[in-house]
């Protein structure tokens, strides 16, 4: 499989995607069309424009899913898929309410380029339980495309030390995860991505990452250091 899963799609005083936008044309070189999946935000024709006019910029055509006639068929002759960010519990939604959710997982182990920012990033995950969004919608259940065995926490940002100790933070609610569940949880700081070529899963960026598992205390992992352990489900 080839992943890239972006923690964000806005990073400091740049612009869409910009923070990024290197790896993206490295990541889709020699390809022309990119499929778009707007679901995470409600105006996808808005959406698909800003993604349009970015993808365009890098050298890329793109087409939105919502504009062709049978979803399906543009998953199954895409060259490369693009999820943008937004509310991961409405994107899920309507993944299944179109039933085109096993569709994309198929086509993305079959070695289709994905791109996933924030939202399609957690969309990559077993389930969207580590994300942090409201579920201002709720899909059948929280089991999404699980192309990769663990979870991500978008946009992880680590506590204030001048706060208060019992302010909540994203750590205290990762442990929380793990007091139910077994997945490690890597926590994206902004601007930080994963890139998967095959076996291969790398951290790329200049923060590192948090990772969390079951049982021990968090660690940091360094931009460049590989995660491919993360990749066999009993690590």
């Amino acid at each position: 499989m080839r992943l890239l899963l972006i923690s964000s799609s806005f990073h400091g005083d740049g612009g869409y995607l910009d923070h990024c936008a290197s790896d993206i044309r490295a990541f889709l070189a020699g390809i022309g069309r990119v499929l778009f999946v707007p679901f995470a935000l409600k105006d996808w024709d808005w959406y698909s424009a800003l993604a349009r006019g970015r993808f365009l910029e890098m050298g890329h055509a793109l087409d939105a899913i919502h504009e062709v006639r049978t979803p399906r068929e543009a998953i199954a002759s895409a060259e490369a898929i693009f999820v943008g960010g937004g509310n991961t519990y409405r994107l899920l939604n309507t993944l299944y309410r179109l039933e085109i959710l096993r569709c994309l997982e198929s086509r993305v182990r079959d070695g289709v380029p994905f791109i996933g920012a924030s939202a399609g990033a957690n969309i990559a995950c077993p389930t969207i339980k580590t994300s942090n969004d409201m579920a201002i919608v709720y899909p059948p259940c929280p089991t999404a495309l699980g192309v990769i065995p663990f979870q991500i926490n978008p946009h992880y940002y680590d506590p204030d030390p001048a706060c208060e100790a019992r302010v909540e933070t994203r750590e205290r609610r990762i442990r929380e995860y793990h007091e139910e569940n077994e997945w490690p949880v890597l926590g994206l700081r902004e601007g930080e991505r994963l890139r998967l070529d095959g076996s291969e899963l790398v951290l790329v960026g200049k923060s590192p990452a948090r990772l969390f598992q079951r049982g021990s205390e968090p660690r940091e992992i360094e931009p460049g250091a590989s995660l491919s352990f993360l990749l066999d489900p009993s690590s």
